[in-house]
């Protein structure tokens, strides 16, 4: 069975530990703990709705290709003729100088078509936009870095392997038992030093970083499968194939999120020059620039952020590295870019991308009331700031658009079932006690105070947008009662001193502190456990909050020295891929860390064997990744929330709302609606390359 498929691009993330480390800095706390988490081991965002297509029309944005199957010949996917390719007038001027090939010699033979969202473009101009500092690189990524072999369509909604396109793999073919996966490359496709990209740059990566021990000392999970690494063989100059030991259900889905890039990352005609198989000099060359070995070299010379030089297929190139920026990084058009529009036009319209540097997101904010950010949500879109944004929308001459948030809530709360005090390890397990502080929490009110009346009540469950809603996980034990928590608390902890505070099974006050990697007197997060402070108080449980710098942070939980946390709530729309709630999937599930590792690999360190009922949700999800067909996958995905629901292992505040970005009104083809999610790298899944700007 035919199917095309797409990788995802974000950072370089380079399947081994040593490489992982030249990623940027998070993008949101998602994407931070998404490039943290640790995989299984047999694979590794209110009301505004995605415009729906019809059957017979590609969604704006994404190649006209037929998805899923080859097209038969009366429907095959418009192409254009090579002698009709146009190109900026920039480029054209370089060709006439003889410092570049001719466009159709520049372009594979059969570039991506991309359908313009709403027009095709002219043009020129800069794209203003803007970083949080030289550490916010998930922006470039975001903007600029999402090209790999196979990708999500610009409307994706659910993250399921349906929505995942070709991208710079012209096809995919998948055997029936989803073990082997045959891609298609493009003929003639170039990186930006116009040397070819073929299959041998995706064997460099296997068989030089994927297989070598010192780069990848530990195999992703998800490129594995019946307790195997994936092998991958070249058949020829454009054609590759990964076998699994056995099915992997997932592949797919995972190559088109942030990890998925890494087997386009490595241009091998650049990249082998660091290498110690193919350069004898490298580790003398790594101690003259003052690192430790080969390898530490190597990763500085992967990431595109911090090394220009490195060759891409992005549609825009780094003119210098992030780390020496000071006010201004600018990126420029890569001529060699394998995208054209239904006219012919190579792709990107835009000439150059402007990112001002500042760490003060009040001067972002500023800037996009004036008028001097063309298009961005990233840092600025915070709900407390879009009165503003309305109020000034004629002046800045500007524009919202409106983001579905890949996220299920403002705030996930977890009691740490695995924590190191015995007393607080029994109280945590009873699940009287997590539905008695439920009960205790004033969602309303919470909502009204720190989140501008902004979303609902609700707990750890998917959005109710997506097929996996679930209502009674999202809305149980949501009701403030204080009668009713009292009545659930005394089952656990009945016994009270002279102050009305309960006692622990130890016959102590009960007491326990909540970390946090947000500053509680400057967050709305800070704003929600200042309440909750009060409200769990007044039914006799001490909570003290202690904020944490987020490193320091990350250490502490992963060492399970925490008697609860609370983080973002992920996998609202992307449930399957980042059930990190639902049960002891990662290292960011939080609620049971050591439950997680168990998960992964039962004799790892900090492993700790789970109850039944995680076991059984562990074992339903191994037969998920197993299973080649959807349906199968969503019906096991409905079971272990089932599950999730019963035993209400997490408790959350309340359901985001819709976000919103600002685009300035002559910057076109940004959809009006989106999804707002770091698996697809938004506004990434929309293909900026089809931007343009009116007057330029």
């Amino acid at each position: 069975m035919r199917q095309t498929r797409w990788w995802t691009s974000i950072l370089l993330v380079l399947v081994m530990a040593v490489l992982a480390a030249c990623g940027g800095a998070a993008d949101t706390a998602v994407e931070d703990s998404s490039q943290n988490q640790a995989l299984p081991p047999t694979e590794a965002p209110d009301s505004a709705q995605v415009d729906e297509t019809t059957e017979d029309a590609a969604p704006a944005g994404e190649p006209t290709e037929e998805l899923g199957v080859q097209p038969s010949d009366d429907e095959a996917a418009p192409t254009v003729p090579p002698g009709e390719f146009k190109e900026a007038p920039k480029v054209a001027e370089m060709v006439s100088a003889g410092n570049l090939p001719a466009v159709a010699e520049r372009l594979p033979k059969k570039p991506m078509v991309l359908e313009p969202i709403e027009s095709v473009g002219k043009y020129g101009g800069t794209w203003n936009t803007a970083l949080k500092g030289t550490s916010d690189t998930a922006w470039l990524v975001r903007t600029i870095g999402y090209e790999n072999l196979v990708r999500w369509r610009p409307d994706v909604k659910n993250f399921t392997a349906e929505e995942v396109i070709p991208n710079i793999a012209d096809s995919v073919d998948m055997n029936d038992e989803g073990s082997e996966y045959t891609f298609h490359l493009r003929e003639g496709m170039k990186w930006s030093d116009g040397k070819p990209f073929t299959a041998d740059d995706i064997m460099f990566w296997y068989e030089d970083v994927f297989s070598n021990e010192e780069l990848t000392p530990a195999v992703p999970s998800w490129l594995t499968a019946a307790g195997k690494p994936v092998t991958v063989q070249r058949v020829d100059d454009l054609t590759v194939v990964f076998r699994f030991a056995g099915p992997n259900g997932l592949f797919l889905s995972r190559l088109a999120t942030p990890p998925g890039d890494a087997p386009t990352a490595f241009p091998r005609h650049y990249m082998q020059q660091f290498h110690k198989k193919y350069n004898p000099q490298v580790e003398q060359q790594a101690k003259k620039a003052q690192m430790e070995g080969w390898t530490d070299l190597f990763a500085s010379k992967v990431s595109p952020w911090e090394n220009p030089e490195k060759p891409t297929l992005n549609a825009w190139k780094l003119t210098k590295a992030v780390g020496d920026a000071t006010q201004q990084l600018t990126a420029e058009r890569n001529p060699y870019y394998w995208k054209v529009d239904t006219e012919g036009n190579q792709l990107p319209y835009i000439d150059t991308i402007s990112y001002r540097v500042t760490d003060d997101v009040e001067v972002m904010v500023l800037q996009a009331l004036n008028g001097e950010i063309d298009m961005m949500d990233r840092h600025i879109n915070a709900l407390a700031n879009k009165p503003v944004f309305f109020d000034n929308q004629e002046k800045g001459n500007y524009h919202f658009t409106n983001e579905i948030p890949a996220s299920m809530n403002q705030m996930m709360f977890a009691l740490n079932l695995t924590v190191r005090d015995k007393n607080k390890r029994q109280v945590f397990n009873d699940k009287n006690f997590r539905i008695g502080l439920s009960h205790a929490i004033n969602r309303q009110e919470i909502i009204d105070a720190a989140y501008q009346s902004q979303g609902e009540p609700f707990q750890g469950g998917p959005r109710p947008e997506s097929p996996f809603f679930n209502e009674q996980l999202a809305k149980q034990y949501t009701e403030y009662d204080v009668a009713l928590a009292n009545q659930f608390l005394d089952k656990v902890l009945p016994e009270k001193n002279d102050q009305g505070m309960r006692l622990g099974p130890d016959g102590k006050p009960f007491v326990f502190q909540v970390e946090t990697a947000a500053a509680p007197t400057a967050s709305q997060e800070g704003a929600a456990l200042e309440l909750m402070q009060g409200y769990f108080k007044a039914v006799g449980i001490d909570m003290r909050v202690k904020p944490l710098e987020r490193s320091l942070f990350y250490e502490r939980k992963d060492s399970n020295q925490p008697d609860a946390t609370t983080w973002s709530g992920d996998g609202g729309l992307d449930v399957i891929l980042e059930p990190r709630w639902y049960f002891p999937f990662s290292t960011e599930s939080n609620f049971a860390i050591p439950w997680a590792i168990w998960f992964n690999n039962p004799k790892a360190d900090g492993a700790i064997k789970p109850p039944a009922a995680a076991k059984k949700q562990m074992e339903l999800y191994r037969q998920l990744m197993d299973a080649p067909s959807a349906e199968e996958r969503a019906d096991l995905m409905k079971q272990i929330l089932q599950i999730a629901q019963e035993e209400f292992w997490v408790m959350g505040l309340a359901l985001p709302t819709e976000g919103y970005g600002i685009v300035k009104n002559n910057f076109h083809n940004v959809p009006e609606n989106l999804v707002q999610a770091y698996l697809s790298l938004t506004p990434g899944q929309t293909n900026p390359p089809q931007y343009w700007i009116e007057g330029e």
